[in-house]
């Protein structure tokens, strides 16, 4: 019996109409189209302090730092679609990262959300490059904390003109690029799943 695999969802902006968050629409729309079951969520939800050591002495990790680890410790993969600002990624999606890094137990039970996990990114921006500068930050960082980060990604350029009335991208190129990425990231989630399987 082939294997579902659990996949999170989110985009690193939380902006009214962000070209971050429709680039999320598409890849959960084409990731349950191909079977997933996806899990959508919006950072707006996990709202957190700058991340500060003092801070995290004197109050410890922030309960939605907690939530958040949870959540990638209960999927089998993850998919982030991000903005470009200045050049790499937003302050939101960096402090959420760093903050999640700081979880390592839940009641007292070992807890890892990013070891191993496996991760897709997607970028986009109103510019010509398509978020390329911010996607390649963001791979750095999520190797540098051991998650696996798959090869495919999508890139989105001139984000005002990139979606139809439907959601969807206006351009075919785009359409098929997601169709790989989501595929690649399901077909190796489920392996990954298998092998862990008892």
């Amino acid at each position: 019996m082939p294997t579902i695999p659990k996949i999170l969802v989110f985009a690193g902006s939380t902006r009214s109409g962000a070209y971050s968050g429709r680039t999320a629409d598409c890849a959960q729309k084409e990731l349950a189209l191909q079977g997933a079951e996806v899990t959508r969520i919006s950072l707006a939800d996990y709202p957190m302090p700058i991340m500060n050591e003092d801070l995290e002495e004197q109050e410890g990790v922030p309960e939605n730092a907690l939530r958040l680890a949870r959540l990638f410790d209960a999927h089998d993969a993850v998919l982030i679609a991000t903005p470009e600002y200045n050049g790499s990624m937003p302050p939101l999606l960096k402090n959420a990262i760093d903050w999640v890094s700081r979880v390592h137990s839940d009641g007292g039970k070992r807890l890892q959300p990013y070891a191993g996990k496996l991760v897709a990114i997607c970028s986009s921006s109103d510019g010509h490059f398509a978020g390329i500068r911010s996607a390649n930050h963001l791979r750095a960082v999520l190797s540098h904390i051991q998650m696996e980060v798959i090869s495919p990604q999508v890139s989105v350029p001139h984000g005002a003109d990139a979606f139809g009335e439907d959601g969807d991208f206006r351009e075919e190129r785009l359409r098929k690029g997601m169709q790989r990425l989501c595929h690649a990231l399901i077909e190796r989630a489920s392996l990954m799943s298998r092998r862990h399987e008892p």
